[in-house]
């Protein structure tokens, strides 16, 4: 009886685990893994057989499941063009993710240096926007920065059509008139 005590007091001793061990083999990377992975990527947004919009981006991860979303983490460009493919404005930024809802792509939130700037050469900045495909709108909370040619806008919040020719700042913090150098010396 004492020998069986002792080899079944061994045998519970001996497999004694480290749970960080147990853990590390047994465990599946809890970030979750793209289901695709593509580079050097263009996506074409039509509407009416007329191309609305091209994203491009260096690096995009395709996430399936019950909420499909393309996660771009080297940054993207989305170019608007008109009616007639001539382009409208330019929206980069340094990450972005587009929500795919029921295969519509609708959603896109562009994150960290948001710049969009139109064919009037006007010029947004922001570190978060969201562009919502089928309402054709850009929107944000966050603080925005708008430079146009006679003035730069500071103010937090913003809603404008997604090719930024109309905006509306939700709260004006600040405006400062830009004067074009007389080209005199002082």
């Amino acid at each position: 009886m004492n020998l069986a005590i002792t080899i079944a007091t061994i045998f519970f001793v001996g497999c004694e685990n480290d749970i960080d061990i147990v853990n590390s083999v047994t465990s599946v990377n809890k970030k979750k893994q793209p289901n695709e992975l593509s580079r050097n990527v263009a996506f074409f947004y039509s509407d009416s057989a007329r191309v609305r919009s091209k994203l491009k981006s260096p690096l995009v991860e395709h996430y399936m499941g019950v909420k499909p979303y393309y996660e771009m983490n080297k940054g993207l460009e989305v170019i608007f063009f008109d009616s007639i493919h001539k382009e409208q404005s330019k929206l980069s930024a340094n990450y972005g993710i587009f929500y795919d809802n029921d295969n519509k792509m609708n959603i896109m939130e562009a994150k960290g240096n948001v710049i969009v700037i139109n064919n009037k050469k006007e010029k947004l900045n922001t570190e978060h926007l969201t562009w919502n495909s089928l309402t054709k709108k850009i929107y944000t909370k966050e603080f925005v920065k708008i430079t146009t040619k006679d003035e730069v806008i500071w103010g937090m919040g913003l809603e404008a059509e997604e090719d930024f020719s109309e905006y509306e700042i939700k709260d004006v913090k600040g405006t400062l008139a830009v004067k074009e150098p007389s080209g005199e010396d002082n």
